[in-house]
């Protein structure tokens, strides 16, 4: 099966480009911008040798799984596109419901499977890291926003020694291909970016992000480069930080780094 986008997103005018091996879909996406593409076009590729997530960790993506990026430019200020990264998480959840409900349809008596959020960009299943979202910006001609939204999900495998569990879709019985995820992943995309229509329906994507986050009221840690944040995992806020109430009652917002719930909390604060 060829990459290919979903109905709908193919309505709403996304391109595609496709690639058979390439470094990274989120820098060939930065660099089509600068020379002026504005999009909005996804960007995929059957495998992906120099990936990034979040600070500047790698991530490998071997044919078979997933590796892909949406270009989109936008008049939004840099904190508002950020928020844009909820959206994407709802979206890769939403696709990963698809896939899983289509191949249990094809194997029946197989096992559900939920997935959770994790703050701020990853979806986990079955005790494990799955797939995970990183957005980049970048101001190019008259002050517009060029913003990225990378994908990466482990589909056929998990990547081994990380700092975290991982884990792919082929290890919790759903035996889907990269091509049908990305379909689904396109779909799902052109739905919540609607939603989230340039930040003014950020509430609603707030609340249906909640709704299927990991860990909420559970003892969370937040370890930065600088310093570790302990406490109850509250809420997001009107900005997208996680906001922890601290055994002395404090509530503090925390825009970025590393969480642990439960018993890794722990381990996470050390």
């Amino acid at each position: 099966m060829a990459f290919s986008l979903g109905p709908r997103a193919a309505s709403a005018g996304y391109g595609l480009a496709v690639f058979d091996r390439i470094g990274s879909t989120n820098a060939e996406a930065l660099v089509r911008a600068r020379a002026g593409e504005t999009g909005p076009t996804w960007l995929v590729a059957a495998e992906q040798t120099a990936g990034r997530g979040r600070r500047q960790r790698s991530w490998i993506s071997p044919r078979g799984n997933l590796a892909c990026s949406v270009l989109e430019v936008i008049d939004a200020s840099p904190a508002v596109a950020a928020t844009l990264s909820f959206a994407a998480g709802l979206a890769l959840e939403a696709a990963l419901r698809t896939v899983s409900l289509e191949a249990r349809m094809r194997s029946p008596g197989s096992e559900n499977v939920t997935f959770h959020l994790k703050w701020p960009n990853d979806v986990l299943a079955g005790g494990g890291k799955l797939a995970g979202v990183l957005l980049e910006a970048e101001t190019v001609a008259q002050g517009r926003l060029a913003v990225v939204v990378g994908t990466g999900a482990n589909v056929a495998a998990a990547p081994e020694g990380m700092p975290y569990p991982a884990i792919s879709l082929r290890d919790i019985g759903i035996d889907i291909g990269a091509e049908d995820l990305f379909r689904a992943l396109t779909e799902a995309w052109a739905e919540f970016r609607a939603i989230w229509d340039k930040g003014r329906g950020f509430g609603e994507i707030r609340r249906l992000w909640l709704e299927r986050a990991a860990g909420v009221g559970q003892h969370v840690s937040i370890r930065s480069d600088s310093s570790t944040i302990s406490g109850l995992f509250d809420t997001i806020d009107k900005d997208g930080c996680l906001i922890v109430v601290t055994s002395d009652g404090r509530r503090v917002a925390v825009s970025a780094g590393d969480v642990y719930f439960g018993a890794a909390a722990s381990v996470g604060a050390t």
